[in-house]
């Protein structure tokens, strides 16, 4: 899919520069980047941020942080309404160095929404207002450790398989299957996976499991429901979720820390 033109960056008087985007479910934005540093929020939908070194599930509670120079794709999970925000080098260089995911509360929200609304009216002092306003609850948004690593692009092959995961983290797709459509036997993929991201392809999906189970449980998608679509049962799903972040599923939403 062709990359709609970003608005006018040249502009480093503006302390930001708001812009909405509508993509309908299936699509990816291929790997790109810009000078400015960007927030990725969605008022609604949920997507995959893919940088060259890892993937962020990101639902409507969560945004993305990407410092000026990232290279980053968007896989569509599904029909996504955008807010996107722009920050100048100047002030992108006051927040976090490395790509971050944030927790937004619900005045990041509504300052992400209304600033994207009056985008017209940029330069006046109340949209200053905003924007500074903005950047404070940027600097106190809680961060999140949930990520997931993604391979180096050397080998097609492994992406392909990594991709597919994403897409549909199910048991119910085997690895041999996995390495059939990708066109590799499960020998050569098993060895890329331990070679690429230090680890096998059961335990890579795991943490593509967790990812996605964490963006639904957000959004307040039943346990059962979530189990059902990754092919587990839900005792054996919950004692999973469990084993790997210490805490049920039914305890992780309202968890004081954000994974």
């Amino acid at each position: 899919m062709a990359i709609a033109a970003p608005p006018d960056l040249s502009n480093t008087q503006i302390p930001l520069q708001p812009l909405a985007r509508t993509y309908p479910r299936g699509v990816f934005v291929e790997p790109h980047q810009h000078a400015w540093g960007q927030l990725l929020y969605a008022v609604s939908g949920v997507m995959w941020v893919e940088t060259p070194s890892e993937a962020l599930v990101v639902p409507p509670q969560r945004a993305v942080w990407l410092p000026p120079g990232v290279p980053h794709g968007i896989r569509v999970v599904t029909d996504l309404q955008m807010r996107n925000i722009y920050l100048r080098p100047a002030i992108a260089a006051t927040l976090d160095s490395r790509v971050q995911v944030l927790e937004v509360g619900s005045l990041l929200r509504e300052l992400i929404v209304t600033l994207v609304a009056n985008e017209q009216a940029r330069e006046g002092e109340y949209y200053h207002a905003l924007a500074q306003l903005a950047v404070l609850e940027l600097h106190q948004a809680r961060r999140s450790a949930m990520r997931v690593p993604l391979p180096d692009q050397t080998d097609r092959r492994l992406m392909n398989v990594c991709q597919a995961v994403m897409a549909q983290p199910s048991l119910a797709i085997s690895f041999e299957q996995h390495a059939e459509q990708a066109g590799a036997s499960v020998r050569t993929l098993s060895r890329l996976f331990q070679a690429s991201l230090g680890m096998g392809f059961a335990e890579w999906r795991r943490q593509v499991q967790l990812a996605t189970a964490a963006a639904e449980l957000i959004q307040g998608v039943p346990v059962s429901s979530i189990a059902r679509s990754m092919g587990y049962s839900p005792s054996s799903f919950s004692d999973m979720f469990k084993r790997a972040l210490g805490m049920a599923p039914s305890q992780f939403v309202n968890s004081p820390t954000p994974l």
